[in-house]
């Protein structure tokens, strides 16, 4: 294993690099591309040993690095990975290059700036991603807010301003009870180690009331019904780079805090309010599946599909003790954990594609409503085709990534219930349905207007970013093998900790 700070590296080469292009924004345009993409660039480069390196046959945290930083408090700069968070700080390098190429040439206005909040906020996701003591997690927590507020605020629509305010206090509220959790552990511990909070013995009442503050921030974060009202207005009034992250990344981070933090600390409540958890993400699946039928927002409704999908993603988290008390083993639900894993790498991948597309067509006709197109294959042909893919990958076709993990949630929820699986099941219609409904409308038929017969063609940039898209969004759908074996230790080990930890 690599004797470099890899971890530290990944964080803080994209937050000095976007520091750096906003100071030397006057050398032009060009330069401030160019720099911004080779930052990113580095980044991802620097990133890939976490995978080649990663011993698979380890569960435990691996690239750590530990100083102490406040040791009044116990407080200390301490990093680590294992299977279930390696993944996803990929997922964010790698997202965000074609971000930064996805803004080359549309954002006009303050340029340097918006490069510079997307590499900033890379480095403070990867950091979250990263951090093993609870203060600096809730340090990169609550940075990451100040980026994505900007980009909303600053390069946003016409309501933007509405639009960062609810997504700030929406975000920011749910934290606090958060913090008020992590303080209360700290002092039962005398460590802010969250590994020293996974063995804390909490009684149940204890252990409730720190789920229910984990809770509400992560729901906010995912986000899970009713807290979702936030993510459509920030969707619908975000650029298309901050869509992309907002989706691809910063919602993921709600679905890890309950790998890192719910599951573990408080296994025991986790088991008394599965009811409510399999409940809310039941709903999410079903109930914003019909809402999505009927936006009219391309953006509203990729929006609110990414709210159904990570319906999946809760459901199988927390699938865990209604497998247990069905089977009498709780090691069938490493099924479940594995399928929302899954999900939320591949979403990754699908919804920021699906916004890119949209992005490609509002760069071209300024419009986001489904009503104004039609017949885009006629003009668009090659981005037709990317489209269509991405939408079916969306719809959970077989092949693809979006069927791996709602497959292998709906199989973990066989082995809980069967009204869990049917309803969970009815996404392959609903998704279908709505996502069918969509091309349908946006890319085939006569061309609609003379907007659509005057479309141009994909050029180079965009053809790039959407074929690395395709590329992994199938990839991942014929051969999830290399993902699986990498997070398979470590989501064992959960379940051997909370096996053992329970009442």
């Amino acid at each position: 294993m690599s004797e470099l700070p890899l971890l530290s590296l990944v964080i803080w080469l994209p937050i000095i690099g976007g520091s750096l292009v906003l100071l030397t924004a006057n050398k032009g345009e060009q330069w401030v591309k160019w720099l911004s993409l080779l930052i990113a660039v580095l980044t991802f480069i620097a990133s890939i040993p976490l995978y080649t390196e990663f011993q698979i046959a380890t569960a435990g945290m691996q690239f750590v690095e530990h100083m102490a930083w406040i040791p009044t408090f116990q407080v200390a700069y301490y990093l680590g990975v294992d299977g279930i968070s390696m993944p996803l700080i990929l997922l964010t390098t790698f997202m965000t290059i074609l971000v930064v190429m996805a803004g080359w040439e549309v954002i006009q206005y303050k340029n340097h700036q918006y490069m510079a909040a997307f590499l900033i906020m890379e480095g403070l996701m990867v950091g979250v991603f990263s951090a093993l003591d609870a203060v600096l997690f809730y340090v990169f927590w609550e940075g990451m807010l100040i980026p994505m507020f900007l980009i909303i605020g600053i390069w946003g629509g016409p309501n933007r301003v509405y639009a960062t305010i609810k997504f700030f206090l929406y975000t920011f509220l749910g934290s606090v009870l958060m913090l008020v959790a992590l303080i209360y552990m700290y002092l039962k511990a005398n460590s802010f180690a969250i590994l020293d909070f996974h063995t804390l013995p909490l009684s149940l009442s204890e252990q409730t009331f720190i789920f229910l503050a984990f809770l509400l921030a992560f729901a906010v974060k995912v986000p899970m019904w009713p807290v979702h009202t936030w993510l459509p207005d920030a969707h619908v009034e975000a650029p298309t780079g901050g869509s992309v992250i907002l989706a691809a990344i910063m919602l993921k981070i709600g679905g890890y805090g309950f790998l890192r933090f719910s599951l573990p600390i408080a296994p025991d409540a986790s088991n008394e309010l599965d009811w409510l958890m399999i409940t809310l993400s039941l709903v999410a699946v079903v109930y914003i599946g019909f809402v999505a039928l009927v936006q009219q927002d391309m953006k509203k409704l990729i929006a609110y599909s990414s709210i159904a999908h990570m319906g999946f993603v809760t459901l199988g988290f927390f699938l865990v003790f209604a497998i247990q008390d069905n089977t009498g083993s709780i090691q069938g639900a490493a099924l479940g954990i594995q399928g929302g894993m899954m999900q939320m790498i591949s979403h990754g991948f699908i919804s920021g594609a699906l916004f890119l597309c949209v992005g490609v067509l509002y760069d071209r006709v300024h419009s986001r409503q489904i009503q104004d197109y039609g017949g885009v294959a006629n003009t668009m042909p090659v981005f037709a085709a990317f489209m269509v893919l991405f939408a079916m990958s969306n719809a959970g076709l077989p092949g693809t990534s979006g069927f791996v993990g709602e497959f292998m949630v709906i199989l973990s929820a066989f082995q809980a219930n069967f009204w869990f699986a049917f309803l969970a099941a009815s996404t392959l219609i609903l998704g279908a349905a709505y996502t069918l409904w969509m091309v349908r409308r946006v890319i085939y038929g006569a061309v609609a207007n003379d907007n659509v017969a005057q479309l141009q063609e994909v050029n180079f940039r965009e053809t790039i970013i959407l074929t690395v898209l395709a590329v992994m969004v199938l990839l991942l759908g014929l051969w999830p093998a290399p993902l699986i074996d990498v997070m398979t230790p470590s989501i064992d080990l959960l379940l051997e900790h909370i096996a053992k930890t329970k009442l």
